[in-house]
């Protein structure tokens, strides 16, 4: 029992092992698949399989306009698709004709690629050998409704250039629609696309994984690094928490905490019985309060009267400034004066010949 236990324990870590670790996952280069043809099953399938899949209202113009082309596509495979508008459902079933049992599983997601909106050219590819699809859910992984939102518009970026982008690096054809991304292409772009998809709605920013995608896809090109650690080579980024939490205008200093309760204030009995007011009589208690009355009233009164008299108090005058003015020189500068003389005298002189002139010339006129 005690042998089972651990080989059982091992084969368990053994899987872990291999699922935690996807470079053993990966297609060894230059190995190429054989395709299935129908003399590797001439007899077809023993039973039906069948798969049924709901659309939205708004696709249906669309997948009414496209269904002849669906319908003629997996009839090459030996599938037949069904379309029911009054549901809003599409179905594949497989024939006697079908001989791949794979092509129902790609037919199944060929409809729920057209149900999340692919265009048809797009969703066929589907169908192809070594292309798979994969449709993300990001609507649950954020609650606030306007963070999701700018998270998406960031997965698209300014024009689409960040979806393009990814499309370019991992080989895949991907649509952003709603609270899902669809993407279609080979397995390992399926699996970088999930990745960069899942970050950017996890707040980490799509440039980041597409710089190590870029610098992964050069280093591929070496071959001598293909045995080596490439951790040397990839951009290491630091996270940086800058949002902080508001914090409040007015901070209230923390206590020190201690187990035991606060003392039980004194009642009104105790107070008077430490003041020795408790034991006074009646008379002598109303006597202690009016004398406690009277002082009030005094303080009341001068407090009045110090208000009513601020009026009367004058304001405090400015202090004479001693700073003198400097006087000006009694000395007159004779060489000035005559320089402007003379330079109003040329100035008229001007003034007059060249008002002088056109008289002149209005005279010679009226004598001829």
């Amino acid at each position: 029992m005690e042998n089972f236990h651990m080989k059982f324990v091992i084969s368990v870590t053994e899987k872990q092992r291999k699922s935690d670790n996807p470079e053993i996952l990966e297609i060894p280069e230059g190995w190429k698949e054989p395709e299935f043809t129908r003399k590797d099953n001439p007899h077809g399938l023993i039973s039906e399989s069948s798969f049924a899949t709901l659309f939205p209202k708004y696709r249906e113009q669309y997948l009414r306009d496209c269904w002849p082309l669906v319908k003629k596509s997996l009839a090459d495979h030996g599938i037949k698709a069904e379309l029911d508008v009054i549901e809003g459902s599409m179905t594949v079933v497989t024939t006697r004709k079908c001989f791949d049992p794979f092509s129902i599983i790609k037919a199944r997601d060929l409809i729920r690629l057209l149900a999340r909106s692919v265009p048809y050219e797009q969703a066929t590819k589907i169908m192809e050998e070594n292309v798979a699809c994969d449709i993300i859910k990001i609507g649950t992984i954020t609650r606030n409704r306007e963070r999701f939102v700018k998270r998406r518009q960031r997965l698209i970026g300014p024009n689409g250039s960040t979806l393009k982008a990814i499309e370019l690096l991992t080989g895949c054809y991907i649509l952003v629609q709603g609270n899902t991304v669809s993407a279609l292409g080979p397995y390992s772009g399926l699996r970088d696309a999930r990745k960069i998809i899942e970050d950017c709605m996890k707040n980490i920013h799509p440039i980041y994984n597409i710089k190590t995608l870029m610098i992964k896809k050069e280093l591929a090109k070496d071959p001598q690094l293909k045995t080596e650690s490439w951790d040397r080579f990839l951009p290491k980024f630091a996270a940086k928490n800058i949002s902080k939490r508001k914090q409040p205008h007015k901070k209230r200093a923390k206590k020190n905490y201690t187990p035991f309760p606060p003392p039980q204030p004194d009642s009104k009995i105790d107070k008077q019985l430490a003041t020795g007011e408790y034991f006074l009589q009646e008379r002598q208690k109303l006597q202690i309060k009016s004398e406690q009355l009277k002082e009030k009233r005094i303080e009341s009164d001068a407090k009045r009267e110090e208000k009513r008299n601020r009026a009367f108090i004058p304001p405090e005058e400015p202090a004479p400034s001693t700073v003198k003015v400097a006087k000006k020189s009694d000395t007159i500068d004779i060489d000035a004066i005559k320089r402007k003389v003379q330079k109003a005298k040329k100035t008229k002189m001007g003034k007059d010949v060249s008002k002088a002139e056109p008289l002149r010339k209005k005279k010679k006129l009226s004598n001829r």
